[in-house]
């Protein structure tokens, strides 16, 4: 690829995702909306989630069940009130939510080719709540580009 411009432009914002508890919240809306509002055209989107009890994803946004499971693998992974947990002062979802948050991601990097976030067909940004009770979620949006 050749190098079509000399003159990026950086734009920054926030973003925040109000949760019902645990569960996958979309991004992809929000996400194409707040790249629009960037006015870059061409470049890198970036998301960094601010909590330690919730992470991002990029999976299938298609088939429903492709959440389930991946709620089920991590419900083997990070266990909710294991025994062997010392940490436990917000309950027993506390820290299998940490667990979650580890072994997922905390940040996620998109092209962006048209003013848009380029995403394959099936897939979607997800914002994954590790937490039962309900929480206000912040992100925080870079786009570099032009």
């Amino acid at each position: 690829a050749a190098l079509v411009s000399l003159t990026a432009m950086q734009w920054t914002g926030t973003l925040e995702v109000t949760t019902e508890g645990r569960g996958f919240y979309p991004l992809n809306a929000d996400l194409r909306r707040l790249a629009g509002e960037s006015g870059i055209m061409t470049g890198l989107l970036h998301v960094f989630l601010r909590h330690t009890s919730a992470s991002l994803t990029i999976t299938e946004n298609a088939d429903p069940d492709v959440l389930r499971d991946l709620e089920t693998v991590m419900a083997r992974l990070g266990p909710d009130g294991d025994p062997d947990y010392r940490h436990r002062l917000e309950g027993p979802d506390d820290m299998a939510a940490h667990v979650r948050s580890v072994l997922t991601l905390t940040e996620v990097s998109l092209p962006l080719r048209q003013g848009e976030p380029a995403l394959g067909t099936w897939q979607g940004v997800f914002l994954w709540e590790h937490r039962y009770r309900p929480h206000r979620r912040r992100l925080e949006i870079t786009i570099f580009g032009d």
